[in-house]
């Protein structure tokens, strides 16, 4: 892709959790990853209460971040797929994205919740997700940090 003013790739990190919690701590790593990584790229950071189908339409990629709340993705999160699927239905198809999740236990529902809706967005996953439980350790930040560079060099070298 051109990375060009009006054709560069836009990326959208969408994430649910709290200010400050263990979920903000790996978005910050995973957005610092991608600006420095490809700082050509257009990044759009919105909490998931926080953004619309028009971000989503807009964005060449994603990058998701969720808590595991109960065995489960954020409400947050939730609330931002359930406000979004229909106006962007069948209009993202093969679009790449990555997802992030920070559990307290093993984050297996959490991940599963967010594949079974991507899934059917038609997305594809680029990396398999980023999985910390716990608090964040540098390794668990430098992994998120990766993952934001990955899908930002992939997105401006055109691979994705």
């Amino acid at each position: 892709m051109n990375a060009t003013a009006t054709t560069r790739p836009r990326l959208l990190l969408v994430y649910g959790g709290h200010p400050g919690g263990r979920t903000d701590q790996l978005q910050a790593a995973v957005q610092a990853g991608a600006r420095t990584v490809a700082p050509a790229i257009d990044l759009m950071v919105r909490r998931a209460l926080d953004c619309g189908p028009a971000e989503l339409l807009e964005a060449t990629g994603i990058l998701l971040g969720t808590p595991e709340h109960f065995g489960y993705m954020s409400g947050a999160l939730k609330d931002f797929f359930d406000r979004t699927y229909y106006p962007t239905e069948g209009r993202l198809q093969g679009r790449p994205y990555a997802l992030f999740v920070s559990a307290g236990n093993d984050g297996t529902g959490a991940i599963r919740s967010v594949e079974r809706i991507v899934t059917g967005c038609g997305w594809v996953a680029i990396a398999p997700p980023l999985l910390v439980t716990g608090d964040p350790d540098e390794g668990a930040l430098e992994r998120a940090r990766e993952l934001g560079g990955l899908m930002a060099a992939g997105l401006d070298a055109g691979i994705f």
